[in-house]
């Protein structure tokens, strides 16, 4: 197999980071095809990442809500749009401010995220069946640990290359 790093000249010193890079360019592009195959279903990626949010953070603000996904607040309010059309979420009077609302995930939106939870987890455990108990609880025990490293750095990453804003929007 060609080393890919190798023909783009990618510097030994780097070579652990880009096998991660490219690990996870392989695995974007399988989770492009689940999403695929869940916007056939009719339930947009984006828009179920919303209301997976939401459902963690409990009713809170749209504007809330993006600053949670790293969004613009103007493309979260239309994907709400939707949410709510399908009755997956619903706008309540803001208790704090009767001009305002704020969302929340309904029933139906909690057992959807149950049941495609149920699903991905059992998908999951499809994929470590070989794997020896142990492995795989180290194997989740670093990606948990990854994700959250990745979460914490990659905002101040994207600011600093000009591709994100700092929390609160200031570019």
């Amino acid at each position: 197999m060609v080393d890919p790093g190798r023909c783009l000249g990618i510097d030994p010193e780097h070579e652990l980071a880009d096998r991660v890079g490219m690990a996870m360019v392989r695995l974007n592009k399988m989770h492009a095809q689940v999403a695929h195959q869940m916007a056939k279903q009719g339930m947009d990626k984006s828009a179920f990442v919303l209301l997976a949010t939401l459902n963690g953070l409990g009713e809170c603000r749209s504007s809330g809500l993006a600053e949670a996904v790293l969004s613009d607040p103007s493309t979260v309010s239309r994907q709400v749009a939707g949410l709510v059309k399908d009755g997956l979420v619903e706008r309540r009077s803001d208790p704090a401010d009767g001009r305002a609302s704020v969302l929340a995930v309904t029933e139906a939106g909690r057992r959807l995220l149950r049941e495609r939870r149920r699903q991905r987890n059992e998908a999951i455990e499809q994929v470590f069946a070989d794997w020896a108990e142990e492995d795989f609880k180290g194997f989740a025990d670093l990606f948990e640990r990854f994700v959250q490293d990745f979460e914490r750095t990659i905002p101040a990453l994207l600011t600093d290359r000009g591709m994100g804003t700092r929390a609160g929007g200031e570019k």
